[in-house]
């Protein structure tokens, strides 16, 4: 790698704008933003979901995962040079090929289900809640400017996929999902 920072604060962002990597200045809540911190704070909850697995002894599933990280970056970059596209049908593809495998030895769903149960299975469904957000965030700036489809395929996939994820852990941990308790209608 070439290219280092040798001072990490550069004072060019204390009055609300910050720059892209193609050189182009914008406010720091511009929806372009908005979601490449959506993005980094997803790929921030992944990275713990998978030093959890690990710890947890599930590198069955942190292996497959960690090249979602990459991705995940590969995003980040996209989002800060506008009109850059890597993620593609090829990346959406492979999201859905470890959904479909992870859902077949899993029960069919007859309940709501909430996070808990145990960490990892918590960690997994927070790194969906933020997939969600990071979804909304990237659907925002495509209300403004044109943006990469197969990027918004890719996280909606994504959090379809942390699903199955923490699914799977509860299985592999034998730890009973925690299902949603309605609470009772009043009665008339």
């Amino acid at each position: 790698m070439g290219f280092r920072l040798s001072k990490l604060y550069t004072r060019t962002g204390d009055r609300g704008e910050t720059g892209l990597a193609d050189g182009s200045r914008i406010a720091k809540n511009h929806p372009r933003i908005e979601a490449m911190g959506s993005v980094d704070e997803l790929n921030s909850q992944l990275g713990l979901l998978l030093v959890e697995l690990d710890e947890s002894g599930l590198s069955e599933l942190s292996m497959p995962l960690g090249p979602i990280q990459h991705r995940l970056f590969d995003l980040g970059g996209e989002l800060a040079v506008p009109g850059y596209l890597i993620i593609d049908a090829e990346d959406v593809n492979r999201l859905e090929a470890m959904i479909d495998g992870y859902n077949e030895s899993l029960e069919p769903l007859k309940n709501f289900i909430l996070p808990g149960g145990s960490r990892c299975i918590a960690q997994a469904h927070l790194a969906r809640s933020l997939a969600r957000r990071a979804e909304r965030r990237y659907l925002s700036l495509s209300e403004v400017e044109k943006v990469n489809e197969q990027a918004l395929i890719f996280l909606n996939r994504l959090s379809d996929l942390l699903f199955v994820v923490a699914r799977t852990i509860a299985r592999l941990q034998q730890t009973d999902e925690v299902l949603w308790e309605p609470k009772p209608r009043p009665s008339a």
